[in-house]
């Protein structure tokens, strides 16, 4: 039985609008504008999936006058991606709209806070399949099958890259096309609901990297009316990925922001059809407007409701007004922080104050322990293996200076980060193309060794809390050994004590003054007992090593 099916537009200064679809033969169905600026036409149509399209005439600069074109609805919630023609595609059940029949089962599990959280980015497409795979793998449902991976290393929440419908069947995301739509070539909104409701199941959370600066060139709103949108130029040529949104253009005549109006109807989709518990504002710096951001937070917390909800933005260089008091985002990347470790673990500088900037954020500016996220790479930057590769530095040598990069990143004052790979030492270089992670790495001895590492470090985070405050006193330093000993502490008693090694010198019987307690310490990463007397401690330590000292 037929039951009747509105399909509208938002598109309050074009002079005309049809609808065709598979249901027409692809004819015309003329559309009636009302006043409130949306064309609007009511088809009946029986249970089933459909494809259909707007043709609209444009008031876009480079059509000639109110030329008709054909475009995808914007807000399409599934995009035949695998053709030219890129209709939207509706389905009909019980005669009503769908997005699929996907049966969430796990939304009662508890999820941690954003001050718990250890993050791994992850891209689609190339965290499953390496070269030695006989199976095409890059889908939703792969990364389930490597949900217990994560597990084991400990991860409780992933950072998912974008997801959004791009052009053609890879890329990294940042070109979204279609907003409401999930990349198809990763698999269904169905397979993609699953994997995160998989995660929430073993008690992970999923950030969603959101692209709210931009859109791909063709995206269907620069066809409509590109200047009710977007920004006629690009404000800065020189960091332009696409149409830029321009959330300053209010419309007095139809009461509304169009441009907030939209990715605000964006940011809520996602957070109620897929649940997701955060977002990662991408090119937070070309966004460049506190008021859009305050709202879209707003608005999203609103809609994930009494869940943890964690905002992140990516501005970079950084800066403690987006977090801070009176600052939108909860939490921003901390790429001071990659350049910086990065440059010390590698031997291309010794700055201690540098260096104490970056491992307590609050000498920065920074707040509290969620305002920053910290990482030795991300999908921006090469593999840190590979950086350390450039220098000359292979083999053990350069498995002894990612460790140390390692304890730094899970001790210090934030929230930690983790790139695919780096956790057992991936070490190929960025690239646009396609660079499927080598699992294989898994089988050799030191990329074994590293990932116990990692898991240790991430275990000794979730038990011991005062990792998870913004405490942290750097009580010995000494630039001509160049060593650097900091505490971290929380007001339950638990202490955790970090001294590292930034040199090529091993130090025998190193005497470190002002230990901050005498008695029972445990070594974390070695897994040996020692005691602390007259507020020094005595230890050996290796050339570019931390040891990590916890309080009995």
């Amino acid at each position: 039985m037929a039951s009747p099916i509105e399909f509208n537009l938002f598109a309050p200064y074009n002079k005309g609008a049809a609808l065709i679809g598979s249901f027409s033969d692809w004819k015309e169905i003329p559309m009636k504008k009302g006043k409130d600026g949306y064309f609007r036409v009511t088809v009946d149509l029986e249970d089933g999936e459909y494809q259909y399209k707007f043709r609209v005439q444009s008031k876009s600069w480079f059509f000639e006058p109110d030329q008709w074109v054909d475009v995808t609805d914007p807000y399409a919630t599934n995009v035949d991606g695998h053709s030219s023609e890129e209709n939207g595609i509706v389905w009909i059940k019980d005669g009503e709209r769908i997005v699929d029949t996907y049966v969430w089962q796990h939304d009662d599990k508890p999820l941690p806070s954003d001050h718990e959280l250890v993050i791994y980015e992850l891209h689609v497409a190339d965290f499953t399949g390496g070269e030695d795979d006989p199976h095409a793998r890059g889908q939703y449902k792969h990364v389930v099958e490597r949900l217990d991976y994560l597990c084991d290393l400990g991860i409780n929440a992933i950072e998912l890259m974008p997801v959004k419908e791009y052009p053609g069947d890879y890329s990294w995301g940042y070109n979204p096309r279609h907003f409401f739509a999930a990349e198809s070539s990763y698999g269904s909104t169905a397979g993609l609901k699953r994997l995160i409701d998989e995660c929430h199941a073993r008690g992970i959370r999923v950030i969603m990297d959101g692209i709210y600066n931009h859109s791909e060139a063709s995206s269907p709103l620069t066809q409509i009316d590109h200047d009710y949108w977007y920004h006629h130029e690009p404000r800065d040529p020189d960091n332009n990925w696409g149409p830029e949104f321009n959330y300053e253009h209010y419309d007095e005549n139809m009461e509304t922001y169009p441009a907030r109006r939209f990715i605000g109807d964006v940011v809520r989709y996602w957070i109620q059809e897929f649940h997701i518990d955060g977002i990662r504002y991408d090119a937070a710096r070309q966004i460049a407007n506190y008021d859009f951001m305050h709202w879209i937070v707003e608005e999203a917390k609103k809609t994930a409701g009494a869940k943890p909800f964690y905002n992140i933005a990516e501005h970079i260089p950084e800066t403690t007004s987006i977090t801070n008091v009176d600052g939108p985002m909860d939490g921003c990347w901390h790429d001071s922080f990659y350049h910086c470790v990065l440059e010390h673990i590698a031997g291309d500088t010794f700055d201690l104050e540098r260096l104490k900037d970056v491992l307590d954020a609050k000498r920065q500016g920074f707040l509290g322990a969620t305002n920053v996220v910290n990482y030795l790479t991300n999908h921006d930057h090469n593999h840190v293996m590979a950086e350390l590769g450039d220098r000359g530095i292979l083999g053990e040598a350069a498995f002894r200076r990612r460790k140390l990069g390692a304890v730094l990143v899970l001790t210090a004052m934030g929230v930690p980060m983790i790139w695919m790979g780096e956790e057992f030492g991936e070490y190929k270089y960025k690239t646009p193309d396609q660079a499927k992670i080598d699992w294989t790495l898994l089988d050799g001895d030191l990329n074994r060794n590293l990932f116990e590492f990692y898991k240790g470090l991430i275990r000794l985070r979730k038990e011991n809390h005062a990792l998870y405050t913004e405490n942290i006193d750097f009580f010995h330093e000494n630039p001509d050994t160049k060593v650097l000993a900091y505490t971290r502490w929380n007001d339950e008693g638990s202490r955790v004590v970090v001294v590292a090694n930034f040199s090529d010198q091993f130090l025998a019987g190193y005497t470190i003054p002002n230990f901050p307690a005498n008695g029972k310490w445990h070594e974390w990463t070695s897994d040996y007992d020692l005691e602390s007397g007259n507020d020094e401690l005595v230890i050996d330590l290796g050339e570019w090593e931390a040891k990590v000292f916890v309080w009995q």
